[in-house]
C-alpha cells in the first residue's frame, strides 16, 4: 500500500484501529476473566485471535492497521507513537501467552499423571524438576496477563487524546454509535472521557456524524435514532436540526 492511498484512506484505517482495539479488548479480558477464576486460558481462542501470515487474526489485523495509522499520519504525534507502540505489544505479548497456554494444556496432564506413577528414582527427580519449570510458565502466564492488561489501560487513556483530532470521521462516529454497548464495555467508566475528549462541548455531534453517514448508506431508520440522540442532547443546535429535518422529510416520501 502506498502512503497516498493510506492517507486518502485515513478515516477508514482510523476507523478500523479503534474497531479492532475494543474487539480485541472484549475477547482478551474474558480469557484473562477466566485466568483469574480458574487458572487458564483457551488456546485455541488465543491462537484464532493471533492468527498466522496467510490468515491474520484479530490481533494481528489491529497491530497491522495501528502501523499503517500512526506510520503514516503526517500529523502523528507523541501519543499516537505510544499508541502504535502499545498496540504492537499487545500482539506480540499475546503470541508469548499462547504458546504458554499451549505448554500447559499440552504437557501438564501428561506431567501430573507421571507424578502419579512409581518412578525409578532418577525419574522421579527428572519428572519433578521439569514439573517445576511448567508451573514456572504458568507463573510467567500471570506476568504476561498482567502487562497486557496494564498496555490496554494505557491505550485506553491515549485513545481519547489521540482521536480528537479525528472528531469529524462520521466513520468512527458511525462505529461509536452502532456499537455503543461494546464501546462503553471496553472504556468502562472512562466512556464519558473518551466522549468529551473526541467531541468537547457538543456530544451530540458524534451523534449527528453517525445519522449523516448511515443516511449515505441507506440506513434511514439507524440515521433516524442516531438524530434522535442528537435532538436529546440539544434539541436547538443548527445541524440537529437540519439533519433531523432531512431524515423527516425521507421518511414522509417513504411513508405509503
Amino acid at each position: 500500500m502506498s502512503k497516498a492511498w493510506i492517507r486518502a484512506k485515513l478515516p477508514e484505517f482510523v476507523r478500523d484501529m479503534f474497531r479492532t482495539f475494543c474487539m480485541a479488548c472484549k475477547s482478551l479480558e474474558e480469557q484473562f476473566t477466566s485466568f483469574d477464576r480458574e487458572g487458564a486460558v483457551t488456546f485455541t481462542t488465543l491462537r484464532d485471535l493471533v492468527g498466522q501470515e496467510m490468515d491474520k487474526g484479530l490481533l494481528w489485523r489491529m497491530k497491522d492497521t495501528a502501523h499503517h495509522v500512526f506510520r503514516n499520519d503526517p500529523e502523528t504525534s507523541l501519543t499516537g507513537q505510544f499508541l502504535d507502540w502499545g498496540l504492537g505489544y499487545i500482539f506480540h505479548e499475546t503470541i508469548k501467552l499462547k504458546e504458554d497456554a499451549y505448554q500447559t494444556l499440552t504437557y501438564a496432564p501428561w506431567f501430573l499423571a507421571l507424578r502419579g506413577r512409581d518412578l525409578p528414582e532418577d525419574e522421579r527427580v527428572v519428572v519433578e524438576e521439569l514439573f517445576h519449570v511448567l508451573k514456572q510458565t504458568e507463573e510467567s502466564m500471570r506476568r504476561e496477563i498482567d502487562r497486557i492488561r496494564f498496555i490496554m489501560s494505557q491505550c485506553r487513556r491515549l485513545l481519547p487524546i489521540y482521536l480528537a483530532r479525528h472528531r469529524e470521521n462520521a466513520l468512527l462516529a458511525r462505529y461509536l454509535f452502532s456499537q455503543n454497548a461494546l464501546v462503553r464495555e471496553v472504556f468502562g467508566s472512562d466512556y464519558e472521557l473518551l466522549v468529551n475528549s473526541v467531541y468537547g462541548e457538543h456530544p451530540e455531534r458524534m451523534y449527528i456524524l453517525a445519522a449523516q453517514s448511515l443516511r449515505l448508506g441507506g440506513w434511514v431508520a439507524e440515521a433516524s435514532q442516531a438524530v434522535q440522540s442528537a435532538f436529546a442532547i440539544n434539541a436547538t443546535d443548527r445541524l440537529v436540526l437540519q439533519e433531523k429535518k432531512i431524515l423527516d422529510n425521507w421518511s414522509a416520501r417513504m411513508a405509503p
